[in-house]
C-alpha cells in the first residue's frame, strides 16, 4: 500500500455536493470533474484507482446516457479503475445497466458518508490487491538475471551458464544476430562478477574508424600525433579492475587484432607515443554477429585471437527462435513506454499480439522494442491495436512473402542496411522537420506528425531536439 494519499476522482456537476464529498473523503487525494469531458481528462492524467460518478451529467443531467457513456470510456482507458455509480432512488434499472458496463458498485443518493466510505475502502483494497498480484506475477516472470527477460528454456540455460562463469576471470565470446541482447548479457555478467564495483566499459569496434580505434583502446600521450593536445586514457586502462565489452569485434582489422592479442596475453598496454607499458587487469567480453569460422577461413580474423577470446563461447538465439518471449517482452516495453509517454494504454489487442508473435523480427529484440515504442506513440485507444503496428508487422504473411517482397516492395542493397540506425535517423529527421515547419511550436509540430504532444515530447527528448 502506498504511503501517499490515494487518488479518488469525484464526478459530480453539483458544486455544493462536490464540496461536501471532498470534505467527507479528505483522507484521499480528491480530484473533481463536473462533466464527461473533464472526467476523461482527469482519468488520463491521474489514473485514479477509484471513481465515484453521478450518472446524470451535463448537458442532460436528467438522462443517464452521458454518465453511462463516461463509464464505458473510463473502463476502456483504465480497466482496473473501480467505478462506484451514484444513482437516484428507485433507479435500480440504470444501476444494473452500469454494473453490466463494468461499474464496480452503486450507491443510492442521498448517500450516507459512512456507507460510501466503506464502499470506497473496499474498492481501493480490491485495486491494491490487483496491483500486488500483477507485481507478484512480474516477479515470478523475472528472469534469472537482472535485465534479461525470458521464458525460453534455451535462454534460461544461457543465463545459468553466465551465472556460473561470472565469478571467474574467463574471457567470453558472445555470438548472435544484431539486436539479440549481447551487451545486455555482458552487463549482467559484469554485475554478477567480483568486478561489479569497478567500471563496465563498452566500445563498438564497427562504429569507430580504423585510424581512431587504436587510440580509443590504448590511449595516447600528449603530442603523440597531430591534434593530440593532451594525454588521453584508453578504454583498456579505463576498465582496469572491471570489464571491457568489445562489440562487433569481427570488424577489427588484422593489425589491431595482433595488438589486442598481445594485450590479452601479457596484460600490458602501451599508449600511443609512450615508451612505457601500463599493467591492466581487465576482463574482456567480445561479441560479434559474424560467423568466425568463415572469417578465419577467408583470412579476415586471426585464429589465435579467436581462441584467446572464445574461452567460453555463447550463442544467443534470434527472437524468431524464442517466440514465447515475444508477448513477455512486448508487455515489458509497453509498460516502460506508456509511463515515459504518460499514456493510459493498458494492453495489446489479441489481433495485434497474434501479428507480433507471427512476425520474424529480423532486427530481433531491438526491433520489437522500437515497434512497441512507435505503437504507443501512435495509439489513441486504451490498448495497442493492429492499426498502430508498422505495415511490415501488421501485414506480415510469413517468411516466404517477406523474401519475395523485400518488405512490401522495399529493395535492399546487397550489403543490407543497419535497420535500427535507419529508423532512428528517420525519427530524428521527421521531428526536426516538424519543428522547423512549426517555427518551434511543439504542439503544432505534433499535429503535423499526427501524434500526441506527449509522444512528440518523448521523441524530441530521445533525439536531443
Amino acid at each position: 500500500m502506498s504511503e501517499t494519499r490515494r487518488h479518488l476522482l469525484i464526478v459530480e456537476d453539483d458544486p455544493a455536493l462536490q464540496k461536501q464529498m471532498c470534505w467527507a473523503f479528505d483522507q484521499y487525494e480528491t480530484i473533481v470533474a463536473g462533466d464527461r469531458e473533464s472526467a476523461v481528462a482527469s482519468v488520463r492524467r491521474h489514473e485514479p484507482a477509484v471513481v465515484t460518478m453521478d450518472l446524470g451529467l451535463p448537458p442532460r443531467p436528467d438522462d443517464p446516457t452521458e454518465g453511462l457513456q463516461l463509464l464505458e470510456e473510463v473502463h476502456a482507458l483504465a480497466p482496473d479503475t473501480k467505478v462506484i455509480v451514484l444513482t437516484g432512488q428507485n433507479d435500480r434499472a440504470n444501476a444494473l445497466k452500469a454494473i453490466a458496463l463494468g461499474a464496480y458498485d452503486f450507491c443510492e443518493k442521498p448517500f450516507e458518508p459512512v456507507i460510501l466510505t466503506l464502499m470506497l475502502e473496499r474498492a481501493f483494497r480490491v485495486h491494491d490487491l490487483q496491483e500486488e498480484n500483477r507485481r507478484l506475477q512480474a516477479v515470478q516472470q523475472t528472469p534469472v538475471m537482472a535485465g534479461i527477460i525470458t521464458r525460453d528454456p534455451g535462454m534460461q540455460k544461457i543465463c545459468r551458464t553466465v551465472e556460473k562463469i561470472a565469478p571467474t576471470s574467463a574471457t567470453l565470446l558472445i555470438l548472435g544476430e544484431s539486436g539479440t541482447g549481447k551487451e545486455l548479457l555482458a552487463r549482467a555478467l559484469h554485475d554478477l562478477s567480483p568486478r561489479k564495483a569497478n567500471r563496465f566499459v563498452a566500445i563498438n569496434c564497427a562504429a569507430i574508424p580504423e585510424t581512431l580505434l587504436e587510440s580509443e583502446l590504448f590511449g595516447y600521450e600528449k603530442g603523440a600525433f597531430t591534434g593530440a593536445s593532451k594525454q588521453s586514457i584508453g578504454k583498456l586502462e579505463t576498465a582496469h579492475g572491471g570489464t571491457l565489452f568489445m562489440d562487433e569485434i569481427g570488424n577489427m582489422s588484422l593489425t589491431m587484432q595482433v595488438k589486442l592479442y598481445r594485450v590479452l596475453q601479457e596484460g600490458k598496454v602501451r599508449p600511443i607515443g609512450s615508451t612505457e607499458e601500463i599493467d591492466v587487469d581487465v576482463r574482456v567480453i567480445a561479441a560479434t554477429n559474424k560467423e568466425f569460422e568463415k572469417e578465419i577461413a577467408e583470412g579476415r580474423f586471426r585464429e589465435d585471437l579467436y581462441y584467446r577470446l572464445s574461452v567460453i563461447p555463447i550463442q544467443l538465439p534470434p527472437l524468431r527462435e524464442r517466440r514465447e518471449d515475444i508477448p513477455l517482452l512486448a508487455r515489458h516495453f509497453l509498460e516502460r513506454f506508456r509511463k515515459s509517454m504518460e499514456k493510459p494504454i493498458g494492453g495489446i489487442s489479441s489481433e495485434a499480439l497474434r501479428k507480433l508473435e507471427a512476425y520474424d523480427w529480423p532486427g530481433n529484440v531491438r526491433e520489437l522494442e522500437n515497434t512497441i515504442e512507435r505503437a504507443i506513440a501512435l495509439e489513441s485507444g486504451s490498448e495497442i491495436s493492429l492499426g498502430s503496428l508498422p505495415d511490415r508487422v501488421a501485414g506480415y504473411a510469413g517468411p516466404s512473402a517477406l523474401a519475395n517482397n523485400n518488405g512490401h516492395g522495399t529493395q535492399l542493397p546487397p550489403e543490407g542496411v543497419d535497420f535500427e540506425k535507419e529508423i532512428a535517423e528517420a525519427e530524428r529527421r521527421y521531428i526536426a522537420a516538424a519543428l522547423e515547419k512549426s517555427d518551434g511550436v511543439r504542439t503544432r509540430a505534433s499535429e503535423l506528425l499526427h501524434i500526441s504532444y506527449r509522444s512528440f515530447r518523448h521523441y524530441a527528448k530521445k533525439h536531443n531536439l
